[in-house]
């Protein structure tokens, strides 16, 4: 078999909660795996959202989640299997999260290199895989830095009507700490809006975050639109391409897989000119 590109790792993370990260990390997952990518999606939000959508109703429930995997990392104690990882009927693979997260936040703080559990193990999944996509939770606190150690780029869903930039400044200053003292790879893959309505669909909304942010930040060009099949995606248990595929949600959510397709191509080039 043809040698897999390497791994990408993705985190999808705002401080701020309700801005559809749950339903992207859902819908650009199944996204990815209709290009015929190898999905991983890891629900790293105690409230188990994501877990939810995915159809399992009661992730509190569950055996063996997320926090079981990071348990084992810290306990020196991984499975050689991975009992944890679930298979979604949409052609993709996914570790559920819960509230027992929660107490894995909590018990990090004694541990040693407390920041690095979550890319420990990542690091022994990914191979399987060509992109790892994390749920993060609306925070900055010790589960999300463990995503962002773990990830080689961040996506930053921004709710459209919305745009405090003082968020974005915190969120960003989070990601360079995180570039500067644990994981220098990790880089803003984009800034995106997400849940726009008929108003902030114009184009000046767009073009006053490309204004805003657009010196510092990579923003794509996709905005999700709010609709009322979208919304209905986390009870659905099937993805936007499945729920509504002709719909404007749909084309939208396509846009945006074909542009993280492309994170990383225009570096490689990049990379590739300075060693000839």
């Amino acid at each position: 078999n043809p040698k897999m590109a390497k791994p990408k790792v993705i985190s999808v993370a705002n401080q701020k909660g309700g801005v559809g990260k749950s339903t992207t990390v859902y819908n650009l997952g199944a996204g990815l795996a209709l290009e015929g990518k190898k999905v991983l999606l890891l629900d790293v939000d105690p409230q188990g959202d994501l877990t939810k959508m995915l159809g399992q109703r009661k992730p509190h429930h569950l055996p063996l989640t997320l926090a079981n995997a990071m348990n084992d990392v810290v306990a020196g104690t991984m499975p050689r299997d991975h009992p944890e990882i679930m298979h979604h009927h949409e052609g993709f693979d996914f570790v559920p999260g819960n509230r027992s997260l929660s107490a894995v936040e909590v018990g990090l703080v004694n541990v040693m290199s407390r920041e690095t559990v979550l890319r420990q193990y990542v690091d022994s999944v990914k191979r399987d895989y060509d992109y790892v996509l994390l749920d993060c939770r609306p925070s900055l606190g010790m589960l999300v830095i463990n995503a962002l150690s773990a990830s080689d780029y961040v996506l930053i869903p921004v709710q459209a009507d919305y745009l405090a930039a003082e968020d974005m400044t915190e969120l960003v200053g989070t990601v360079r700490s995180i570039q500067r003292q644990i994981n220098p790879r990790l880089k803003i893959g984009g800034v995106f809006l997400t849940m726009a309505n008929e108003t902030t669909f114009r184009k000046d909304i767009v073009n006053s975050v490309k204004s805003n942010f657009g010196r510092h930040l990579p923003v794509l060009d996709t905005v999700i639109p709010a609709t009322v099949r979208l919304a209905e995606v986390s009870t659905a248990d099937k993805s936007i391409f499945q729920h509504e595929p002709r719909g404007r949600a749909a084309d939208a959510y396509r846009r945006l897989t074909k542009e993280v397709l492309d994170i990383g191509s225009k570096e490689r080039s990049r990379t590739s000119d300075l060693s000839r």
